[in-house]
Parts: C-alpha cells; structure tokens; sequence
C-alpha cells in the first residue's frame, strides 16, 4: 500500500515538473491575454491517473511564478487547474473511459475553467491599464487557446494512449506492477 501512494507521489512529481518545465520554456506563448500553454495538453492525465491532479496544481504554482500577472495568478491560476483536473478525472472515474465522447468531454473542463477563472483574472488586472481587456474578449482568447490545445493535441493524444502499450507502461509506475 505504501509503495503504491509513492508512486502515485512521485508520479505527480514529474507530472508538476514537465508542466511547469514546458510553460516555462514557450513563456511568449503561456502567459497573457492570448495564450497556448502546451503544457496544459497533460491536463488529460487526471482521467487516466487521478493523483496527477495534484502534479498538474503544484506544477501551475511554479509555472505561473513567471507570470506577467503576478501574485494573483500564482493563487487564482492553479485553483483554475485544480478545479479542472478534478473535473476530468471524475469523468474518467464515473464515464466510460471506451467511448469517444468520455475522451472528448474529458478534454472540456480545462477548456471551460480556464476560460472563466484566467479571462476574469486578466480582465479584472487590465482594468485601468493603458491595454485593458474585457472579460469576454479575456474569456474568448484563453478559451480558444485552450480549446485548441486540448483538442487539437489533448484529444488526440487520449487516443492514442488507449490504443497504445503507452497507458500500461505510465499505469505500472502510477501503481507499480502486480
């Protein structure tokens, strides 16, 4: 039983540091009004493995030290992450993880809760800035930059785990083997 909850530990050790590692190294592209963080395409892991929830957070806090926003989104921005990878792996835990549509609505929630939390949060920082940023323009673009990742590397990228030996080499380290 121990060995089993390091894992699960350790995994979501390397899940925090590839997601902080790779927002950090496309900065331009992860952080501002208009965003692609490819990092977020390992938002997909909570449906497979539940624990990485808690990688993907920790791994938000660092990434987000970099942030042109600050304080507010080294807080607000893994609350967002968080929500969404608790989202997605219920959906893994309660939907069946065989059908197309599980995989698709899989890939939603980090669309939707970072387009509301990190739109609001841009829209609230820009106000009375030389460049200020409504709430639906905010809204807009983080959500298509999310939408895009998640669908375009995220959704395909399920896929391609379930139907590769990928998923059952990741399950022996999350778990170990039997």
């Amino acid at each position: 039983m121990k060995n089993t909850n390091v894992r699960k530990i350790a995994f979501s050790g390397i899940v925090a540091a590839l997601y902080a590692g790779l927002t950090i190294a496309i900065a331009p592209l992860a952080y501002g009004p208009i965003q692609f963080r490819f990092s977020e395409v390992l938002c997909i892991l909570p449906f497979f493995f539940p624990f990485s929830a808690w990688g993907l957070f920790a791994g938000c806090i660092v990434a987000n030290i970099m942030s042109p926003l600050h304080f507010l989104d080294i807080i607000v921005g893994p609350i967002a992450s968080l929500l969404a990878a608790l989202c997605t792996m219920w959906i893994g835990m309660k939907l069946s993880r065989e059908r197309m549509w599980t995989k698709a609505l899989a890939c939603f929630p980090p669309v939707i809760f970072n387009a509301i939390i990190i739109g609001a949060l841009i829209a609230y920082v820009t106000i009375g800035t030389d460049e200020p940023v409504g709430f639906l323009a905010a809204f807009g673009s983080v959500g298509f930059g999310q939408l895009v990742v998640m669908y375009a590397l995220g959704f395909p990228l399920m896929i391609y785990l379930c139907k590769s030996k990928v998923l059952d080499k990741l399950t022996s380290l999350y778990v170990g083997v039997k």
